[in-house]
């Protein structure tokens, strides 16, 4: 009997702290890296698109990289430094972070040096800019009232980020050639993994 209590205990317990967390869904072209000093692992296998966080307020470091077609099998690879923003979260509401993908790869370097992206609410029309800001450790009183706990969710398999072709491209073999092939995908991804996660799938690859 007493197991049992213990045990209905921890799932209210459970239930409770997964009601007050809060999703935030990250764009592909954009890779979350850091809560306050809270890392998120990513990979060149798996790569982390959802953040879940308790209501509060956070500091959030994360890197904007995107691919260009330059032509037919030739594309660039345009990507920010990583930067910070600031964003609060409230009780009971879901957000994507949102922005305005530039329509070539020299806009695309523009908005690089200076991205900007807002924090859309799931069925709100607005969408709230967010500042990029220093980052500074929260104050013992501060991480007392908003203190994240952090829950990296949606883990993919990386080659199953990009953006696959539907069953119907609008323009026909036109429309096809605008899009990324396997091949320039690949190297992408490649290019932004780690030594050690290139020979890890280099050993996958070649068993």
């Amino acid at each position: 009997m007493r197991k049992l209590v213990l045990l209905s205990s921890a799932l209210m317990l459970f239930n409770s702290f997964s009601s007050v967390a809060e999703t935030i869904h990250f764009p592909e072209e954009f890779v979350p890296l850091q809560v306050g000093e809270r890392l998120i692992e990513q990979s060149f296998f798996s790569r982390v698109d959802d953040v879940e966080l308790a209501p509060g307020t956070y500091q959030v470091k994360m890197k904007y990289t995107d691919l260009y077609e330059q032509g037919y099998d030739d594309h660039q690879v345009v990507e920010s430094e990583p930067f910070w923003v600031e964003l609060t979260v409230e009780s009971g509401k879901d957000y994507d972070l949102v922005f305005n993908r530039a329509s070539n790869a020299v806009a695309a370097e523009v908005f690089a040096e200076s991205p900007q992206v807002s924090l859309k609410a799931k069925g709100s029309e607005l969408a709230v800019p967010l500042s990029i800001v220093s980052y500074r450790a929260a104050s013992a009183s501060a991480q007392a009232v908003a203190s994240a706990p952090v829950a990296a969710t949606s883990n993919k398999p990386a080659t199953a980020v990009p953006v696959t072709l539907p069953a119907k491209v609008p323009g026909g073999q036109a429309g096809l050639k605008n899009m990324p092939s396997a091949a320039a995908m690949l190297e992408f991804w490649w290019q932004q993994a780690s030594p050690e996660e290139r020979r890890a799938f280099l050993q996958k690859v070649s068993n």
